[in-house]
């Protein structure tokens, strides 16, 4: 049997973690919706390294949910925080994994905590501060805000969305840190850095500030329209394989997929979500890489045929891979017939959750 290897210092700071510590003044609770695309239409490369895209995002009823708690720094770092940062004992350098010194003086300590709840035994999720999207938001919000009061923001994430999902889950957490922080920090929930900076870290990112259901186009940054969401129940199935986004990128470039040009005529014409058709021609070069996402699809629909009472003709219209992967969806006809196929799935080792799709959107609470 393959060992885990587990990081016990990490275990041990979710294990003290509580919910009253986040109680009281300068703490409030966020939640940070996943997505799926309805449409995702990959076009050529740019020569900016991009590729034109026609994206159709959906939030769901799924989310992971935050925790924030601000405090003020103790010390005499306020005056000198443009010279010396937070505290002259308190380098970048000597914070563990956890904690990112950011901010415009460096005058932002941040601590980031996670637990897995995508996992049979709740465990760790800790990703190193200076790579966590969350931390990259807050940093970016207190610069573009002038923000240089030296406080603390300790964050504690439970990730109900699995990673490497194609979900959003990373970017919907970022968008939640930039709503939870403006709250903090006093800034009008509509003030318009709030976009700009969501625009800087991804357009996924900028998607979750309002959430519920957008045609983008360019790279993916362009609004090109909000349509009526949907509510239809969902199954979402993954397998334990993630994909790249920049290799499937890369292997859609070897062998580029056409977008039909009635699909998108319908899709840039619409103005709800029921009148997306389903596709994703980014979906052949992901299953290259991971054929196990082929296995899912195919067992999907079938699910969806045995499932129906008078079988499921179009069962293979509903099924899709959501982005790059490695998650799948499915729309269902009810939810109680997501929860039967989701627990089908789960009982095959994979990933399951039945929810439906949502006008949720990354807010505090």
């Amino acid at each position: 049997m393959e060992s885990l290897e587990i990081d016990m210092m990490a275990e041990a700071r979710n294990a003290q973690w509580s919910a009253d510590a986040f109680l009281g003044p300068g703490a409030l609770k966020a939640v940070a919706p996943a997505k799926v695309n309805l449409f995702l239409g990959v076009g050529e490369r740019r020569d900016d390294g991009y590729h034109q895209v026609v994206n159709v995002m959906h939030a769901l009823a799924l989310h992971d949910v935050l925790y924030f708690h601000r405090s003020e720094l103790a010390g005499d770092a306020g005056a000198e925080a443009g010279a010396a940062g937070v505290d002259g004992a308190l380098r970048a350098e000597a914070l563990p994994a956890h904690m990112a010194l950011v901010g415009p003086a460096d005058n932002l300590l941040v601590s980031v905590t996670a637990v897995d709840k995508t996992q049979a035994v709740v465990r760790a999720f800790d990703i190193p501060a200076a790579e966590n999207l969350v931390v990259r938001a807050l940093d970016a919000l207190a610069r573009a805000a002038g923000r240089d009061a030296c406080e603390q923001i300790t964050v504690h994430i439970e990730k109900n969305v699995p990673h490497q999902a194609g979900l959003g889950g990373g970017s919907a957490d970022a968008a939640a840190a930039l709503v939870a922080a403006a709250r903090l920090w006093g800034l009008p929930a509509d003030d318009p850095t709030l976009r700009d900076v969501a625009a800087g870290l991804g357009a996924d990112v900028a998607f979750f500030l309002d959430g519920g259901c957008a045609l983008l186009e360019g790279a993916g940054e362009q609004l090109a329209a909000r349509l009526e969401p949907l509510r239809t129940p969902v199954v979402l199935v993954k397998p334990e394989v993630g994909v790249s986004t920049a290799q499937a990128y890369a292997r859609f470039d070897e062998a580029p997929q056409p977008v039909p040009a009635d699909a998108l005529a319908q899709v840039r014409n619409a103005q709800r979500a029921a009148d997306i058709p389903l596709f994703n021609n980014l979906a052949p070069a992901a299953e290259a890489l991971a054929p196990e996402l082929a296995d899912v699809r195919a067992w999907l629909e079938a699910a969806l045929r045995e499932d129906a009472a008078e079988g499921a003709e179009d069962a293979a219209s509903r099924v899709l891979l959501c982005g790059s992967g490695s998650c799948t969806f499915a729309l269902a006809d009810s939810f109680a017939q997501a929860s039967r196929i989701a627990a089908q799935a789960s009982a095959q080792g994979w990933w399951a959750r039945a929810t439906t799709l949502s006008s949720l959107k990354a807010a505090s609470l």
